[in-house]
């Protein structure tokens, strides 16, 4: 029973043309770059805007879930008021999810 439907299976992929499979290839990839990567590159672009638009005295979260104060913005890093003191992080480090408040996400889009 198992071999019938098998070799049924086979049949049918062998009489498949080139147009065919060439058609199934595209239509996956349409739907990879649709429903994966084109999110994702949204999503890359709006932190990027928002760490773009980073300046002092906005209140933010790191992605390691310190909460500070902008003291100062260079191109790479950023100063940050802490509760004990002052420490610098990437910027690649700031969250644009966690950010407090939510003012600084509204902001940026």
């Amino acid at each position: 029973m198992f071999m019938n439907a098998f070799n049924f299976i086979l049949a049918q992929a062998a009489g498949a043309s080139g147009t065919s499979t060439l058609v199934f290839i595209m239509g996956t990839m349409l739907v990879f770059y649709f429903f994966i990567m084109r999110p994702q590159l949204k999503k890359q672009k709006e932190a990027r805007k928002f760490r773009e638009s980073i300046a002092k005295g906005d209140k933010v979260v790191t992605v390691g879930g310190i909460h500070g104060k902008v003291l100062d913005v260079n191109d790479k890093t950023a100063l940050l008021q802490v509760a004990k003191g002052e420490i610098r992080v990437d910027l690649g480090g700031i969250s644009a999810d966690g950010a407090a408040d939510g003012e600084a996400v509204k902001a940026a889009r």
